[in-house]
């Protein structure tokens, strides 16, 4: 086997078994062909047999010091990859080079966290309908409520939609989460059946009982998963995290918040707010519930984007002086 052409023939056979087999549209098939044929390029004078592993990975190097995105090489690696098991079945070559080959590492995004003052201005704010009714008065407060305790604690929406008002262990019903108002603390089940107790702060607390002042008790014939939950949507059924999510949003958009805003927003906002003010990295992931303190160290990312907000805005050589010169 010489050159380049041989190598050709053989992705055209292969994009030919994709595109039988795998029945692939044309866009993915081009897709495959540039990437196949970068490889052909990038690997010069080898044959397929000649290509090792160190090939390859000088060849990912390259890519990445280009600037290419891990996301992008690990697509290409992909293809190569299928590629060179294709040609393994077929006894082209003895060993497939790509197999034990990794992509880069995927930048993970950061979680968005409100700035503190836009967090709390959230939580805080009673907005509700513009009408004056019972019944717009009541959802406001319901409303305050659930945000000031997704901020308060750092629930997830699905945590939060499942709290009681107390703990209720009866035949037919476990409550999975539920409120204690009187040792300001909220106790859920999170991911993995885990459960954690978390402290509520006195803001949210105090918006809980004005709640609760106005909560209607669903009918004694309501289903027994209703009758109990603490945050009732306006049939008197317990309130779904698709209704959170809609009613946090509608409540952003009023206060004029320039980002969207999710449950999980407050729960980012929480945990990162809180890091910045203890530096406790074990505290945070306790208590959102974290298994892994992996999970819980992407926060550290954002709170150095904190200290670095904080430098740049106040550091006399943070920025280089705009002269004439």
């Amino acid at each position: 086997m010489t050159g380049e052409p041989h190598t050709t023939g053989f992705i055209s056979r292969f994009l030919d078994m994709l595109a039988g087999q795998r029945q692939l549209s044309e866009h993915t098939l081009q897709g495959y062909r540039r990437d196949l044929e970068e490889l052909a390029s990038l690997t010069g004078p080898l044959t397929l047999p000649e290509i090792r592993s160190a090939d390859l990975r000088r060849v990912m190097t390259r890519l990445h010091a280009g600037g290419l995105s891990p996301r992008s090489i690990s697509r290409k690696l992909s293809a190569w990859r299928g590629f060179f098991r294709w040609l393994l079945e077929e006894n082209i070559i003895a060993v497939n080079p790509a197999e034990d080959i990794h992509a880069p590492r995927k930048d993970k995004p950061l979680p968005k966290a409100l700035p503190v003052d836009d967090a709390v201005r959230l939580a805080a704010t009673i907005t509700g309908n513009d009408d004056d009714t019972p019944d717009s008065k009541n959802r406001a407060l319901c409303d305050h409520a659930m945000f000031e305790l997704l901020y308060s604690s750092g629930l997830r929406v699905s945590e939060l939609a499942g709290l009681d008002i107390h703990a209720v262990r009866q035949p037919g019903y476990l409550s999975a989460g539920w409120i204690d108002l009187d040792e300001k603390e909220v106790t859920v089940t999170g991911k993995g059946n885990k459960i954690r107790t978390v402290p509520v702060g006195d803001a949210a607390i105090d918006a809980i009982r004005n709640w609760l002042a106005v909560r209607r008790t669903p009918d004694d014939g309501a289903d027994i998963r209703h009758i109990h939950a603490l945050f009732l949507n306006s049939r008197g059924r317990r309130i779904s995290p698709r209704v959170i999510q809609s009613r946090l949003k509608e409540h952003a958009l009023r206060l004029g918040l320039p980002v969207h805003v999710h449950p999980h927003v407050l729960r980012h906002s929480f945990a990162s707010h809180l890091l910045q003010s203890s530096g406790d990295l074990r505290a945070v992931q306790e208590l959102l519930g974290h298994a892994s303190i992996t999970s819980t160290q992407i926060y550290t990312a954002l709170d150095f984007q904190h200290l670095a907000s904080v430098y740049d805005a106040t550091h006399p050589r943070a920025h280089k002086k705009k002269t004439g010169r």
